[in-house]
């Protein structure tokens, strides 16, 4: 084990002895089956992701019944930090080392794309849930890579076409300082234009910044009708905070929260999000069968509810188990295939297509917050506004870059 691991290395099966909990291991002796979560463990995007990824990956090894293939599955999880260099690095050594099958989460689109290019040299299969960029799919997609849960074209076309069409003509970005904000922003204004609507300007801020009071006095000096918060986690809650505290929406001021989960409206609270739309692709409250996931979910994590990109490590665990056992192998190439040749289901996909490349093509919604009166029992956050196609959701095929698809 190197220094590096020795510092990033959370929670990691590998270093635990075998009767610790959340150890999911088969009576067996045959060489385990390793699945590696590369998660953002301490920094802004913990909540949405972090521990919660992993509680939701042990439900699937679970219902799978603890092995595959005649063999145990393993989890082990690590602090990547958001920090491309440390997620290649850390891939590399779980791959070279510690014989990790197959990659997931990646939280930071700039370390996801630092994640694809080891899983693409070393040719292991990534299941991609915490990174949005929708060059992910695009010019920088993988024959390994397998985009679960969102993507920055899905966010910007739901909530940004939405918002310009039903008046907000005019906008302007508060925009992360990486490859996540970068694309939110470019597919954003896409849509907003595409709608008939402006760009008016943009400021960019450093990820985990604390205090956006100057940038969202440059979007009201813009005098936009709409302020695009594309970014994320604590991020997009300081956002949300302090423009309520400016008194921003009380102007008559939109704000567009263009990658907004449901630990988010926790921490801040229905007074605070009450009226904000969002687009998702999962709310634990859909149907019986996601409450019943929602429960066995929060029974690991102290009562919470999940958001989507917990959701979404299951469905991506749970499919590439399901094409593992079907192969009949852990080779990449053979299991990559079958993942991409069966329809995805689970507790809330149904016969969902994977395209040739890598894109999951969930049906997407578009969500609004409730008021404080509207809102019944506990985490009753959110109400359905519109059902979106995976036809309209995602940037189609053609127009993507990638060089798999063939013309």
């Amino acid at each position: 084990m190197t220094m590096l691991t020795r510092r990033v290395l959370l929670g990691s099966a590998a270093a635990l002895p075998l009767a610790m909990p959340g150890i999911i291991r088969a009576q067996s002796t045959s060489k385990p089956v390793k699945i590696g979560l590369l998660s953002d463990m301490g920094g802004p995007y913990r909540d949405v992701g972090g521990p919660g990824n992993r509680a939701a990956v042990e439900l699937a090894v679970q219902d799978f019944g603890g092995s595959v293939l005649g063999r145990p599955i393993e989890i082990v999880q690590g602090d990547d930090q958001n920090k491309p260099d440390v997620a290649a690095s850390l891939a590399r050594e779980w791959i070279d080392d510690q014989g990790v099958d197959v990659l997931m989460d990646g939280a930071a689109s700039s370390s996801g794309l630092a994640i694809q290019q080891i899983a693409r040299e070393k040719k292991h299969i990534y299941l991609i849930t915490g990174p949005a960029t929708s060059d992910m799919t695009g010019k920088q997609c993988s024959p390994y890579g397998v985009h679960f849960a969102y993507d920055t074209y899905a966010l910007a076309h739901g909530t940004g076409r939405a918002l310009t069409k039903a008046g907000g003509k005019t906008w302007f970005f508060v925009t992360a300082d990486y490859a996540f904000g970068y694309a939110l922003e470019r597919d954003t204004m896409a849509a907003v234009k595409a709608a008939g609507g402006h760009v008016l300007g943009n400021v960019r801020a450093p990820l985990g910044t604390a205090d956006f009071s100057s940038y969202l006095v440059q979007a009201k000096a813009s005098g936009a009708k709409v302020f695009g918060f594309a970014n994320a986690g604590t991020d997009l809650q300081n956002c949300i905070k302090q423009a309520a505290e400016f008194g921003i929406s009380q102007s008559g001021t939109r704000m567009a929260t263009l990658l907004m989960a449901i630990n988010d409206v926790n921490s801040l609270g229905l007074n605070t999000c009450q009226g904000l739309v969002y687009t998702d692709s999962f709310y634990w409250d859909m149907t019986d069968r996601t409450r019943a996931f929602a429960k066995r979910w929060g029974a690991k994590m102290n009562g919470m509810v999940p958001g989507l990109l917990h959701a979404a490590n299951y469905c991506a665990a749970n499919h590439w188990l399901k094409s593992v056992k079907a192969a009949g192998t852990i080779d990449a190439d053979k299991v990559v295939a079958k993942m991409k040749a069966t329809p995805v289901n689970d507790f809330y996909n149904t016969n969902v297509k994977i395209r040739e490349d890598g894109r999951v093509m969930h049906v997407m919604y578009l969500w609004q917050v409730k008021s404080p009166a509207e809102s019944k029992y506990p985490y009753d956050y959110c109400k359905r506004l519109v059902t979106i196609s995976p036809a309209e959701a995602w940037r189609p095929l053609n127009e993507g870059g990638c060089p798999l698809v063939k013309a």
